[in-house]
């Protein structure tokens, strides 16, 4: 009997350290640790891959990647406006810009304020808006100045008058969750 207790507790402890081994291999595949702390390396893989994904987003990818409000405005000498001065009302609102080149824009009441068509340049330095009727029919086109695209900011500049560039206000949107109102 002892020759058998002898052989069977190292298979025993072989197989029970296996098992503590490949339970830990899966826990850490999965992120899982005793103190739910990340360790560096970690870390700098999980960073990494972020930092890749938003190299690999174009300036569109980024702008359709979420709805926006308009949060703030500020002129050319870098002092806020008012959401409600005349020179940046009409541009302040909800704004949904969909993957497939369309958009959809409102007042922050909820009510219709345009739609199109869109498109931002690869170099991320300007946006094409085209504003269509119900029908389909072009209203009008207009070309945007981007001023900063990321994922926590929209900003585009407008000129009040286009002839005269060194007046201009700075149309700052950030992330929205507000759901797009329905027609």
């Amino acid at each position: 009997m002892k020759n058998s207790t002898f052989t069977t507790r190292p298979v025993r402890l072989l197989a029970t350290s296996v098992a503590a081994l490949a339970t830990a291999a899966v826990l850490a595949a999965c992120g899982a640790t005793d103190d739910g702390a990340t360790s560096g390396s970690e870390q700098a893989g999980s960073s990494q891959q972020a930092a890749e994904s938003t190299r690999s987003a174009t300036p569109s990818d980024v702008l359709a990647s979420t709805a926006w409000e308009t949060t703030g405005a500020v002129d050319q000498d870098g002092k806020d406006v008012p959401l409600e001065d005349e020179n940046v009302s009409t541009f302040v609102g909800w704004a949904y810009f969909d993957g497939g080149g369309t958009f959809t824009m409102y007042n922050l009441d909820d009510s219709p304020k345009m739609q199109g068509d869109w498109t931002v340049t690869e170099d991320g330095k300007t946006r094409h808006i085209v504003a269509k009727d119900e029908a389909g029919e072009v209203m009008f086109e207009r070309d945007s100045d981007i001023v900063t695209l990321t994922e926590d900011e929209f900003t585009y500049r407008v000129f009040p008058d286009e002839n005269d560039k060194s007046v201009y206000f700075d149309i700052v949107h950030t992330p929205t969750d507000h759901a797009e109102p329905t027609s």
